[in-house]
């Protein structure tokens, strides 16, 4: 089983690569820090494939497929990870701004998915995985461009998993709240870091789409966080 991971270099991405080599896959690596993708491709102890790619340039939402493909033969899971942040007030967001973060959170989502579509509609077992945020559906002070790039990927995959059902594709959004990576730090430094959600939580649940069995599926999922006492 073949699955390409965007913004596999850190964060939420890196362990939803790390949980999928355990569960098997071979895994195609996109992100922008050749190093940190190597030290993954060394963590995971797989033939992965390390594909350096900035997603604000669209030519390489084709080249990540392509490259997947050339590597392995085809792709039978999609798992859009890659995001960018931003934090400020409206009023103050410049067109560049808007573009970039567009870029890399809405259009990139988008247009893999569309490249990828030929190769997932020839896997046994095909399934793409967005992860969005809360912010997907619910709105925060300083965060209208971040917000809006969600609400887009929110909208794009429950009418991509509309489309692609009769092929057998099984499409998942998942939208947590603060998971303690980098970006929410600077995001959200209010929030004490033992409140956070683990990235190695996000994988859980990547893991469990992965492997359950059965007719039913799961449209989305919200994970907030629990101010209470942790399951250890």
């Amino acid at each position: 089983m073949i699955a390409l991971v965007t913004g596999a270099s850190k964060g939420i991405g890196r362990v939803i690569a790390e949980q999928l080599a355990a569960d098997g896959y071979e895994l195609a690596l996109v992100g922008r820090d050749t190093d940190a993708l190597e030290e993954v491709r060394a963590s995971v102890h797989t033939g992965a494939v390390c594909i350096n790619a900035d997603l604000c340039d669209i030519t390489a939402c084709s080249r990540i497929v392509d490259e997947t493909v050339a590597a392995f033969g085809g792709i039978d899971l999609l798992v859009n990870c890659a995001g960018l942040s931003h934090k400020g007030s409206f009023t103050t967001v410049t067109p560049e701004e808007w573009d970039r973060i567009f870029a890399v959170n809405a259009r990139a989502p988008f247009f893999i998915s569309q490249a990828a579509l030929p190769y997932l509609k020839q896997s046994a077992k095909p399934i793409v995985i967005n992860i969005a945020s809360v912010v997907g559906f619910k709105g925060y002070a300083d965060q209208s461009v971040y917000s809006s790039s969600k609400h887009a990927l929110t909208g794009f995959t429950k009418v991509f998993a509309k489309e692609v059902q009769p092929f057998g594709i099984r499409v998942h959004l998942i939208s947590p709240g603060g998971v303690a990576t980098e970006m929410v730090r600077k995001m959200r430094p209010d929030i004490q870091p033992d409140e956070l959600i683990q990235p190695e939580e996000i994988a859980e649940i990547v893991h469990f789409l992965v492997t359950r069995k059965g007719r039913g599926t799961i449209d989305q999922f919200y994970i907030r966080r629990f101010s209470g006492l942790a399951f250890d």
